[in-house]
C-alpha cells in the first residue's frame, strides 16, 4: 500500500518488538524507510524484526532503552543521530501499566505509568525535533479505547493515554511552524499479547463478543493500526494536525444492549 512512499526517510518506533509496534515498523520499512526498532526487554524479538527488514533489502537497527530513564532516552536518540543523521517519523507506541482500580492503585503504579507514557513523550520529542528540522516530519502517538469507554481495571492507563492525546494536540499546535505534524491513533480491541492478557483464560469468548458487536465483524489486527500510522506519516496527511484517528472496526459506534436487541430483531436497524 505504501511501497516507495517513505524512501529516504528514517523512523523510530518505540515498543516495536511485537504487536502494533512491530507491524508499524515493518510497514514503514516496506515503504522504504530506515527503521529504528526500539525495545525495552525483548531484545531477541526486536533483533528479529530488524533482521527481517534487512533480509528484504531495507535498513534497520534494534535499539534497547528504558524510557522511564532520561539518560537512556538520550542514548537512544544519540544512536539515531549516529546511525542515520536525521529523523522523519517518531511513533510513540510504548506503554505499560498495572491493571488496578483507582482504589487499589499504589503511588508507584501511578508514577511509573505516567513517567513512561507522558514524561517520556516530552523528553523524546525534545530530542526528536532537532533531528526532524526541515524534513516535513511526523510524530504519531498511540492512544487507546479506554480514554472514551470505561474498561475494567483500566483507569491508570486510560488516564495517561487521555493526557497523551491532549499533549499530541499541543505538539501539533507548537510544532506546525517547524514543518512537523503530530497526530494520535487510538486503537480499539486489537489482537495482540495485551488483548490476550486482558482476556485471560476467557480470551476466546472475549474475541467472539468483540467480533459480534464490532460492525466490522472481527477483532482488529496490528496491521489495521499500522496502516493508519503509516498514512499519517505519508505526504497525503500533511494537512492533518492534532487529530485522534480511531481504529476500532466501529466498535465504539454501538451500544451493547441496543445492538443485542437489533440482532434479535426486536429493534429495527
Amino acid at each position: 500500500m505504501f511501497e516507495g512512499t517513505f524512501q529516504g526517510k528514517v523512523a523510530l518506533v518505540t515498543g516495536a518488538s511485537r504487536g502494533i509496534g512491530r507491524a508499524t515498523a515493518e510497514t514503514l520499512a516496506r515503504g522504504g524507510a530506515a527503521v529504528v526498532v526500539h525495545y525495552h526487554r525483548n531484545q531477541a524479538l526486536a533483533e528479529g524484526v530488524a533482521a527481517a527488514v534487512l533480509e528484504r533489502g531495507g535498513r534497520a537497527v534494534a535499539a534497547g532503552a528504558d524510557l522511564e530513564k532520561p539518560d537512556e532516552i538520550d542514548r537512544l536518540f544519540e544512536l539515531v543521530a549516529e546511525r542515520f543523521g536525521a529523523l522523519d517519523f517518531f511513533v510513540a507506541n510504548h506503554a505499560a501499566t498495572a491493571f488496578k482500580t483507582t482504589l487499589d492503585a499504589k503511588p508507584h503504579h501511578l508514577q511509573r505509568t505516567f513517567d513512561l507514557i507522558l514524561r517520556s513523550l516530552a523528553l523524546c520529542v525534545q530530542r526528536a525535533v532537532p533531528l526532524m528540522q526541515g524534513r516535513e516530519a511526523a510524530i504519531v502517538t498511540i492512544g487507546g479505547q479506554g480514554t472514551v469507554e470505561m474498561l475494567p481495571h483500566y483507569a491508570i492507563l486510560a488516564s495517561a493515554k487521555a493526557a497523551l492525546e491532549t499533549w499530541t494536540r499541543y505538539l501539533a499546535y507548537e510544532l506546525a511552524g517547524r514543518g512537523i505534524t503530530a497526530n494520535c491513533v487510538s486503537p480499539g480491541v486489537i489482537l495482540t499479547d495485551s488483548a490476550r492478557h486482558y482476556g485471560g483464560d476467557r480470551f476466546a469468548e472475549f474475541d467472539r463478543l468483540v467480533s459480534t458487536f464490532a460492525p466490522a465483524g472481527r477483532m482488529g489486527q496490528p496491521q489495521d493500526v499500522a496502516d493508519a500510522v503509516a498514512f499519517l506519516c505519508s505526504p497525503g496527511a500533511r494537512y492533518i494536525l492534532g487529530q485522534t484517528i480511531v481504529v476500532d472496526g466501529g466498535l465504539g459506534l454501538v451500544s451493547a444492549p441496543f445492538e443485542l436487541f437489533r440482532r434479535r430483531g426486536e429493534v429495527r436497524a
